[in-house]
């Protein structure tokens, strides 16, 4: 029997991609989907690369996810995104029916919490796993553009 992994180990792996992308020069943001304790889609900012303003992590990580179960439903399924998603992915997270997601830091201003976008009503939301960690690379990114500006 394999030993389930807990939320931290779950966030890590979120927050490699998050460094993936912080490297490519997109906003770090990371985000990893979960089932029986498997990762099954790994994603990260790709709006720069992609040109594409949809292009979040978590949307990446719905198409994989998606892609590899073969249905766009992903009950029993666990996102664990860095940030707490915005509005837009909040609303496609509804319609996809995952059933849980976990967050590192908050987002106060866009965030779906201070949007106070509707999740699917059994979907359960936890935030702050590895909050300082999401939070130091997000500030550490835009200080340094701020600085190349």
């Amino acid at each position: 029997m394999i030993e389930p992994y807990d939320d931290a180990y779950f966030m890590k792996r979120a927050m490699q991609e998050a460094e993936a992308a912080y490297e490519k020069g997109e906003i770090p943001i990371g985000a990893v989907i979960v089932v029986k304790n498997q990762i099954i889609a790994r994603a990260h900012n790709l709006t720069e690369t992609l040109n594409d303003v949809t292009a979040h992590a978590e949307m990446q990580a719905i198409t994989a996810a998606a892609n590899y179960l073969g249905g766009k439903y992903l009950k029993d399924c666990t996102l664990y995104v860095t940030i707490e998603p915005c509005q837009m992915c909040g609303g496609a997270l509804y319609w996809s029916q995952i059933s849980k997601i976990i967050y590192g830091a908050r987002d106060e201003q866009r965030g779906c919490i201070a949007m106070d976008t509707k999740l699917h009503p059994k979907t359960v939301l936890k935030g702050g796993i590895l909050a300082d960690e999401a939070s130091t690379l997000l500030k550490r990114f835009f200080i340094e553009k701020r600085n190349l500006n």
